[in-house]
């Protein structure tokens, strides 16, 4: 039996490292809670994608290290409890003033790389054939982007974070120029689907923060409570499509480099955090009203075409979604977005347009 197919169980030690994670993109999603002039200025969404992409980066980095070659060993833990030091480094760092944060952040970031890095070089050594190579690859090949991002520490101004994203860039990019080394040993499927099927869940939590903000700070008038309930509901709807297609939907036993999960997730980890902040947002009525049309759809379409990207491919023979299953999809979600813009609906009843949307998303994939 292949190694992808043999059941991995997510450790508690994985669990709580995921939760510093949690944390870190909860920090990050706050940053588009910042408004002026009735919009969230450019800026604030360039930070937070630019604080976003290296936490889901170090995330991943050691999601894969253990699915490929972890185990819940006394070394392996040590590992993982240092990782742990630095992501509480990172996220305490994570600020809208990112420079005034800049070390602390980036020597988070760069430690738990490097721990990762080292564990691909040390695990090398006991591997044989394609592992090894893997392995051996990218051990060697991950300093390439540490030592380019290390290297900002030297600069000022725009300079640092250019020199900062070239080296998370190349990271990045380097499993997909060394894929021809990773097909030869696939992720556990299972393993890999499980770990980001955790890390949504608690995202989706986001959701409902926003729903405890929303009736915190208003005096519980039957819009807010109407407010309230489609928001959850919203919330159930988005845990039934993704998990359902996750529980049901999905081959579990497709071998493959994982990639179309991994960068998928990313998109999937953003718009969650948009809508999160779409629904604060929107309740408060802080933006102006095309602007938060535009935001809020713009998180629904992100997370529908993401979603759909991810779950396609490892979907079950003669279950993938067709043309007219995705027609129907954008027919529905077009038309809600134009009567949004057509008449100026109040807060409650966006929401519940977003939510009949993913109802009739969840009904249909699954």
């Amino acid at each position: 039996m292949s190694l992808s197919h043999i059941a991995k169980k997510v450790t508690w030690l994985e669990l709580f490292y995921d939760l510093l994670f949690v944390a870190a993109v909860s920090k990050a999603g706050h940053v588009l809670l910042h408004v002026e002039h009735d919009t969230i200025p450019t800026h604030y969404l360039l930070k937070f994608v630019l604080i976003i992409v290296p936490i889901w980066w170090a995330w991943v980095g050691q999601s894969l290290f253990v699915n490929r070659f972890g185990e819940d060993s006394v070394s392996h833990r040590i590992f993982l409890i240092l990782q742990l030091f630095f992501s509480l480094i990172m996220t305490a760092s994570l600020s809208v003033e990112f420079d005034e944060y800049y070390v602390p952040f980036l020597i988070g970031y760069v430690g738990l790389r490097a721990m990762t890095a080292i564990q691909y070089l040390a695990v090398s050594r006991r591997e044989q054939n394609h592992r090894k190579v893997t392995a051996r690859y990218l051990g060697s090949r991950f300093w390439i982007g540490l030592a380019i991002s290390s290297l900002s520490i030297f600069f000022d101004s725009w300079v640092r974070y250019a020199v900062l994203y070239a080296g998370i860039a190349i990271d990045i990019a380097l499993p997909l120029i060394g894929r021809r080394h990773l097909v030869k040993t696939p992720i556990n499927t299972h393993h890999l689907l499980e770990r980001f099927s955790l890390f949504t869940l608690i995202l989706l939590g986001e959701i409902l923060l926003s729903i405890l903000a929303v009736l915190q700070s208003s005096d519980w008038t039957w819009e807010s409570i109407l407010f309230a309930v489609l928001t959850f509901l919203l919330a159930i709807a988005i845990w039934w499509q993704y998990f359902e297609n996750v529980e049901r939907k999905v081959n579990k036993n497709i071998e493959s480099a994982g990639q179309i999960i991994i960068y998928g997730h990313l998109l999937i980890f953003i718009s969650l955090c948009m809508l999160a902040a779409s629904i604060r947002l929107l309740f408060l009525d802080q933006l102006d009203y095309a602007y938060m049309v535009t935001f809020l759809f713009g998180s629904v379409s992100l997370y529908f075409l993401s979603t759909t990207l991810v779950f396609h491919k490892y979907r079950h023979d003669g279950q993938r979604l067709g043309a007219s299953h995705l027609g129907l999809l954008l027919g529905v979600l077009i038309v809600f977005i134009a009567l949004s813009f057509i008449a100026a609906l109040p807060s409650y009843l966006l929401v519940g347009e977003v939510m009949l949307f993913f109802a009739v998303y969840a009904k249909v994939t699954t």
